[in-house]
């Protein structure tokens, strides 16, 4: 099992599931020499780690590697799953501002009513397709599923083919709340928890027909008395 190195863990916030928005909200300020502040500091550190490792991976890797590296970093190192307000805070904020600092120093290193340069243009037209491709639904291993994020722990971080048995599910910006099933997983394990939980759903609603008609028939005869008589003519 590899360590999962440079994970962070994102600030803990309450998800608003109703889809109103919070306007006006204030941001906290902290004394710089309090608790609080510094685990503020050390969650910046972490996310600047993560993000440097997201783009060196890119560049030796390839753009397809270098994603599964990046959410393979992303995993807890003690162990354990991502709940899907967490998947989204390093996709949003990590992965796609991976590229913000290099950016800024495109732009401040630019004459004042000097041209873009070839490097400044693709870095906004690539920030601009990856924040599209979320907002519409953009497909990631499923870091919430704990058989999925246990095969995950075990891959050499090199042979993509052992991905594309892992399980994947599409989140979007536009739908924080929720995440749509894209791949089942081809692993024996998740084909098995998948028909496992298929036989069980099955089961529930044959559970579920057989207590809709049981009132019916715990009704005593009398109940049904005087409609038996009328039908008969009596």
């Amino acid at each position: 099992m590899h360590k999962s190195e440079g994970y962070i863990k994102p600030p803990q916030t309450c998800m608003a599931t109703s889809g109103k928005k919070s306007g006006g909200k204030k941001e906290k300020v902290f004394h710089p020499n309090s608790r609080k502040a510094g685990q503020l500091v050390r969650t910046q550190l972490r996310k600047s780690k993560l993000a440097d490792l997201a783009k060196e991976r890119s560049k030796k890797q390839g753009t397809q590697i270098g994603i599964y590296n990046f959410f393979y970093h992303a995993l807890p190192p003690e162990g354990g799953v991502l709940s899907l307000e967490e998947l989204h805070y390093i996709v949003r904020d990590v992965w796609l501002a991976r590229h913000d600092q290099e950016l800024e120093e495109e732009r401040a290193a630019r004459r004042k009513g000097r041209p873009k340069t070839a490097k400044e243009l693709k870095l906004e037209e690539l920030k601009l397709r990856e924040a599209e491709l979320y907002r519409t639904g953009m497909e990631v291993i499923d870091l919430t599923h704990p058989t999925n994020v246990e095969l995950l722990r075990k891959w050499d971080q090199r042979e993509a083919a052992y991905i594309q048995q892992l399980r994947f599910i599409r989140i979007s910006s536009a739908s924080p709340e929720t995440a749509v099933l894209a791949r089942v997983g081809q692993h024996p394990l998740l084909k098995r928890e998948e028909e496992q939980k298929k036989q069980e759903a099955a089961e529930c609603r044959a559970r579920a027909m057989d207590t809709d008609e049981l009132p019916l028939l715990l009704e005593p005869p009398s109940r049904f008395a005087s409609t038996i008589q009328t039908m008969d003519g009596v």
